[in-house]
């Protein structure tokens, strides 16, 4: 099955004051493990993310050829020949087949329209992941969140790999046990460090960027700063810092 909402949300029980787990952007693939009510059990073809979505019509068919590049992309309608943008959007890494086009525009739905400019071919490999993680940056902090509109730290880091269609894990503790330990000492460009319940990554030698909780968004910090304010407050220490050119 084919999620052709905008996003959807996945959560850890079939009810909806559940917690939300996760969720999945426009163009990814599940199966159904199980029908519950109103309520499907799935597992994400991506990351093999297991939990519950409302049971909606969903498709069956697609063939992708495009994906968002850009942060959110609006989506317009035509009416009398004009396309008009409504409030509705899609999102980063969010996967797009073609049905037609014109010389700005590509029709992915019935009278549903997205701008080339924010389009990149599927198969578009991104080898700036800082260009990536900085795009999200002071979007909402949101637990199980995978947009701009509300991210979590986890799903920060994985949103690089998904949208190149690289393997990585979504939730933190999956993280820590996938990547390798990094050899040496010191701080440098790609390093993903990791705390129980926390990651981020780094941008540089100083820089760090994290969807930060207790500051409700998506920031830049010092790198010695965040792990004595993350010590200091939590009495979290690093577990383990990986690269992120390893994968």
């Amino acid at each position: 099955m084919i999620n052709n909402f905008s996003f959807i949300n996945i959560y850890e029980k079939p009810k909806l004051t559940s917690k939300i787990s996760s969720q999945m952007l426009y163009g990814e693939k599940f199966k159904i493990i199980q029908k519950k009510g109103n309520w499907l059990k799935i597992k994400t073809d991506y990351d093999n993310y297991v939990g519950y979505v409302k049971n909606k019509k969903y498709s069956k068919e697609f063939n992708p050829s495009f994906k968002i590049s850009s942060l959110k992309a609006n989506i317009f309608t035509k009416k009398n020949h004009k396309l008009i943008k409504t409030n509705k959007f899609l999102y980063f890494a969010s996967k797009v087949s073609k049905k037609d086009e014109n010389k700005n525009f590509l029709e992915f739905e019935k009278n549903k329209w997205i701008k080339k400019k924010n389009l990149k071919k599927i198969d578009h490999f991104e080898k700036n992941y800082n260009k990536v993680y900085k795009l999200f940056l002071n979007s909402k902090y949101l637990w199980g969140g995978k947009t701009p509109d509300g991210i979590d730290c986890s799903s920060l880091i994985q949103i690089y790999f998904y949208y190149n269609n690289i393997f990585f894990p979504r939730d933190t503790k999956d993280q820590i046990e996938f990547c390798v330990k990094k050899k040496g000492e010191g701080f440098s460009k790609g390093d993903i460090i990791f705390w129980k319940g926390h990651v981020g990554i780094c941008l540089n030698r100083s820089k760090f960027i994290h969807a930060y909780g207790p500051r409700k968004k998506v920031l830049i910090m010092p790198i010695n700063l965040t792990i004595k304010l993350i010590e200091k407050t939590a009495n979290l220490f690093i577990k383990k810092i990986s690269n992120l050119k390893n994968y």
